[in-house]
């Protein structure tokens, strides 16, 4: 799953969500010398992604884009899926995306120290760009895509990735929509035991 995901996945707890936000610029066991809670998050999101990466919903989606993008399929169906989380964000939280997405910039923020230099790197783009809440619209799909294109040296051409979503809309929305039901429970379990411990 992609970075809102990930956020929402979090369920409201700010280390947490830190944690599961960054884990990806986190190698191996170089996360002990971070605060407890945050450890706990950066865990969560590797549970979160094993848990994905095994499900046969994404695998489905992966498999419709991988004739055309290879290796690169699993990553734009992660991007799709924030697409279609922040589209219908309404069915998923009472708090209006835009107020979500810029309470997590602040979190970030206030946080900026303890975050890995690649995220650090990253965070004025994401800001300056408010690419959660963009996330929202086919637009900012286009442009993030097209950003990891450029990462790939437009080896990946992940930036044509967009006709396959608007050709395939409501099959990826549907595959969407089922797969996070049960992501949810899954994170929402894992959550709670890592919690107790």
């Amino acid at each position: 799953m992609n970075f809102l995901a990930h956020i929402y996945l979090s369920f409201d707890h700010p280390e947490i969500t830190l944690g599961n936000f960054f884990a990806d610029h986190i190698r191996g066991n170089k996360y002990k010398h971070l605060p407890l809670t945050i450890q706990k998050g950066i865990l969560l999101h590797r549970e979160i992604d094993t848990y994905t990466d095994t499900h046969p919903i994404p695998k489905k989606s992966s498999k419709r884009l991988h004739k055309n993008y290879g290796h690169y399929s699993r990553v734009i169906v992660d991007i799709f899926y924030d697409h279609f989380l922040a589209k219908n964000w309404k069915e998923y939280s009472n708090v209006p995306l835009k107020e979500y997405v810029q309470v997590f910039y602040h979190l970030l923020e206030k946080n900026y120290e303890l975050l890995p230099s690649k995220t650090q790197n990253m965070m004025p783009f994401m800001l300056a760009d408010d690419w959660l809440y963009n996330y929202s619209n086919l637009k900012g799909i286009s442009q993030v895509l097209e950003g990891m294109n450029r990462r790939t040296k437009n080896r990946s051409k992940m930036n044509l990735a967009t006709r396959d979503l608007e050709m395939y809309y409501s099959d990826f929305e549907k595959e969407f929509t089922a797969f996070f039901e049960e992501l949810i429970t899954f994170s929402r379990h894992k959550f709670n035991s890592l919690c107790e411990n």
